[in-house]
């Protein structure tokens, strides 16, 4: 998967990180530190790390991910991730 959506709430920038959804490679999950979780009133699951979204973004540079767009929605920001 060369796509990757990374966000965060505006006032949890220190973390937790939403790095992925239950669809996504679990080998890259386990490189970030995220676990697959389910929050309570979801019906998916999803990866979360405790690390701010700046370690996650860091980490995924190092495995040759581009961030290609960032935006904010509501009360969220989310980045988009690439790999050639």
């Amino acid at each position: 998967m060369p796509y990757l959506l990374i966000s965060t709430q505006i006032r949890l920038e220190n973390g937790p990180t939403i790095c992925g959804d239950e669809s996504s490679d679990p080998e890259l999950m386990a490189s970030l530190g995220a676990s697959l979780i389910q929050q309570v009133g979801n019906n998916f699951k999803e990866y979360q790390s405790e690390e701010p979204p700046r370690i996650i973004l860091n980490k995924l540079e190092k495995l040759d991910y581009k961030v290609i767009a960032m935006t904010g929605i509501g009360q969220t920001c989310v980045w988009t991730c690439y790999k050639s």
